[in-house]
């Protein structure tokens, strides 16, 4: 069963990593100059360094559809991929991904993660429930538009059902209980160990 529901979820067309780039992309334009050090949901990281993350996400994903292994792209995206024009930077790497994933065939590519080799399709779909996720802490850290599209929260709330306690991965915090009738996005949220407060 579990074998059948994976294998339904690759399978199936029309991951919304267009819409996730577009949800977080809003979010990013809506920051002002005195909010890029607020703190976010994430504890470690200011709204500078959440956008930062997401940033060099998307910066590996040409790199890696061309069949890179990470230890050929080594550092070069670690560290301030930012520099000075934070939304720039954010707008070039975000457009650059999504051109890399309209290339015909890109999901059905093996792609070379930190853990082990996936199918494209494997990969964009984390990519898509991360910016998912990461959209709302973004928002809560400007504090403003903290309601996801709900295709996304779906979407991404499909994805993390399926993973079980994702605390033992050290990224993010235990779960949290929620009421039966909570809806899509708080169930989301409180897998990731996140409160929504919206």
């Amino acid at each position: 069963m579990a074998h059948r529901r994976q294998h339904q979820r690759a399978a199936r067309p029309g991951t919304p990593y267009p819409e996730a780039l577009a949800a977080f992309d809003e979010r990013v334009r809506l920051v002002t100059p005195g909010q890029w050090d607020a703190p976010t949901p994430c504890a470690d990281w200011s709204v500078r360094e959440l956008v930062n993350h997401i940033t060099g996400e998307q910066l590996w994903v040409p790199e890696l559809l061309m069949g890179a292994t990470i230890a050929e792209i080594g550092g070069r995206f670690d560290g301030d991929v930012l520099g000075d024009d934070p939304v720039a930077a954010w707008a070039a790497a975000a457009e650059a991904a999504r051109q890399a994933w309209e290339v015909p065939g890109a999901t059905e590519l093996t792609v070379h993660l930190s853990f082990g080799d996936v199918s494209g399709q494997d990969y964009l779909d984390q990519l898509t429930t991360d910016l998912a996720i990461h959209t709302w802490d973004l928002a809560e850290g400007i504090g403003t538009r903290t309601r996801l599209p709900a295709e996304l929260v779906g979407f991404a709330l499909g994805e993390v059902s399926g993973y079980g306690d994702l605390s033992g991965s050290g990224l993010f915090d235990p779960p949290l209980p929620v009421p039966e009738d909570a809806s899509p996005q708080t169930r989301l949220l409180a897998i990731t160990g996140r409160r929504d407060g919206g």
